[in-house]
């Protein structure tokens, strides 16, 4: 009497999912363990290893939310809000208009102009930083967003750009040319036939994007001094004293207050981008 194959199969599904759940184990406790900090005593959280508080206090997001140097916290929350809609808008929007040239358009240096693009994935950016910083101090535009948000809308995410190049490569030739005949010039293309094929690309953009900018705390670092207009890792860092007693406590029940826009938004461009791929995909 043989065994079936279900039976036969079932020790390597087990240890798949052990170990399936293992790393998911690994990869949650250190979300868990901030959670679980956010609700310890300041004095508690150093050297502690324990998931969750012997005894929870809520004082960590009240003084959290009151804010730091007499700035509410919502401001910090309203900078970085702000910084990260102008980065997201900014960067789909360049990065598909230039992605669209490079992908339908023929012109000549094309190739070698996206090779440079390219090329530019393996700049780091702080060997950029000085000179960029010179100029814009020269322009009297340090301690302003405009250091942080005028590449945006440059098309300089190169990264961005030849993910979209990618995405819109792959749609059928035939639709430019029934748009064409149809009377659509290049930008009637654009919007009318590639833009809406291309929603997975720029959702997928929109969620890195604004991700990056949020967590982003080294260009602030360089380019803001007022606290005032301070986004979230910057205020954070604010509760990192080296010269008396640090806030551990707020600081954490911060990052967790911090963690929620970020949820939420790629919840919900998840759904977009699901949606979209599952409704204008195409076979070329």
């Amino acid at each position: 009497m043989t065994s079936s194959p279900r039976l036969a199969a079932w020790p390597r599904r087990v240890l798949w999912h052990a170990l399936a759940l293992a790393l998911l184990g690994l990869i949650m406790y250190p979300l868990v363990w901030v959670a679980g900090a956010s609700a310890t005593p300041t004095n508690d959280i150093v050297g502690n290893t324990q998931l969750l508080p012997s005894r929870p206090v809520a004082d960590n997001f009240a003084r959290a939310l009151e804010g730091m140097a007499g700035i509410p916290v919502w401001r910090f929350l309203g900078n970085s809000v702000l910084l990260a809609v102008f980065t997201v808008a900014g960067t789909v929007a360049s990065s598909a208009l230039a992605a669209y040239a490079f992908a339908r358009l023929r012109f000549r240096g094309r190739n070698a102009m996206f090779v440079l693009m390219i090329g530019t994935l393996l700049m780091p950016f702080h060997a950029v930083i000085i000179p960029q910083y010179i100029i814009f101090q020269q322009l009297g535009l340090v301690d302003t967003y405009v250091p942080l948000l005028l590449g945006k809308f440059l098309a300089t995410e190169a990264f961005f750009v030849f993910l979209m190049v990618q995405f819109m490569r792959q749609l059928p030739r035939e639709l430019d040319q029934a748009a064409r005949i149809d009377g659509c010039g290049y930008w009637g293309i654009f919007w009318h036939v590639i833009a809406p094929l291309s929603r997975p690309a720029f959702g997928t953009a929109a969620i890195f994007a604004f991700i990056w900018s949020w967590n982003d705390l080294f260009a602030p670092l360089i380019y803001l001094n007022t606290p005032e207009k301070f986004p979230i890792p910057l205020a954070l860092r604010m509760y990192a004293d080296q010269t008396s007693t640090s806030d551990f406590g707020a600081m954490i029940a911060m990052s967790v207050i911090a963690l929620v826009p970020v949820v939420l938004f790629f919840l919900a461009f998840q759904r977009l981008l699901v949606q979209g791929m599952a409704t204008t995909g195409l076979k070329g």
